[in-house]
């Protein structure tokens, strides 16, 4: 992915970021999470039935990459097992982290490929991965 392409993912999810606002129903799971050091706090909610991401949905106040990275993730685990997405979270961070991955299932979420690059924005990136293991971690 090049750099055009990946400003123009991130923007887009952050100025239409999807499946933006909270349903607040007892059938959802939610989770918060905060950057201490910025303005990201934003809360997620997971309807799981059956071990199947059934609806995700987010809200808060973030910046422009914590929101496009929920935005996107969010729109890749709808519909995944538990399972698929605890795989997608562990290449996402190991994206993030330098580590291997697997680049066909990340999808456009490689347009974070090189956020290493800019260590006090890496804690954005996984602002979402860290809220949805907190609803996991009761599944």
């Amino acid at each position: 992915m090049d750099s055009e392409l990946k400003r123009e993912v991130i923007l887009d999810n952050y100025n239409n970021p999807y499946h933006k606002g909270l349903k607040n129903e007892k059938d959802y799971k939610k989770a918060n999470t905060n950057n201490e050091s910025c303005i990201d706090d934003i809360d997620i909610e997971l309807k799981i039935e059956n071990g199947i991401i059934k609806d995700a949905n987010f809200d808060g106040e973030a910046c422009a990459i914590s929101t496009s990275a929920t935005s996107i993730f969010l729109r890749k685990i709808i519909g995944k097992s538990v399972n698929e997405v605890k795989k997608l979270i562990e290449n996402y961070e190991n994206l993030i982290n330098e580590k291997e991955y697997d680049e066909e299932l990340l999808g456009e979420l490689m347009a974070y490929d090189t956020i290493y690059m800019q260590p006090n924005r890496k804690h954005c990136a996984l602002l979402p991965v860290d809220t949805i293991k907190k609803i996991l971690k009761e599944e």
